[in-house]
């Protein structure tokens, strides 16, 4: 099972639009859940920690832990279907923090910080950039063409 932990809500109707689409692909190949959570407008400090709060309650303990951060290690989509491919016995857990980032408690929770790349992405975007990527991944796995 794959599971994709975001903080905010999507409400463009064409980025709602794509990750229902990616769902609907992704659903030949596992089981996935999406958690929006709220975000907050505290300052930075205390809306990291109350947003860490919410991301951990939602974490398992036998979950496998993926944070996405800029500082995180790169892939490129071979490598990440491998991974992917590794840690399916687990739940692999896939974490967007907010545009403030992700607190040391969920790093510190984290068993992988992956990077997309150096650039910044809006959050919206980021989560069909994730969901494709997961996608590409199982077709990769399963020698379906589509990755070239």
């Amino acid at each position: 099972m794959i599971k994709i932990i975001c903080v905010g809500k999507i409400k463009e109707k064409f980025f709602v639009q794509s990750i229902k689409e990616y769902e609907k692909r992704l659903s030949k190949y596992t089981k996935l859940e999406i958690i929006e959570l709220p975000d907050y407008n505290y300052d930075v400090t205390k809306t990291l920690l109350e947003e860490g709060k919410n991301i951990l309650s939602k974490i398992k303990d036998n979950d496998f832990v993926v944070t996405l951060e800029i500082n995180g290690k790169e892939m490129d989509s071979v490598m990440l279907s491998e991974f992917i491919d590794k840690n399916l016995s687990n739940n692999i857990v896939f974490v967007i923090g907010s545009s403030n980032g992700i607190s040391s408690d969920v790093k510190q929770r984290s068993n992988f910080s992956l990077s997309f790349s150096k650039l910044t992405f809006p959050h919206q975007l980021f989560r069909i950039l994730l969901l494709e990527q997961i996608y590409r991944s199982f077709k990769i796995i399963n020698n379906e063409s589509y990755h070239k």
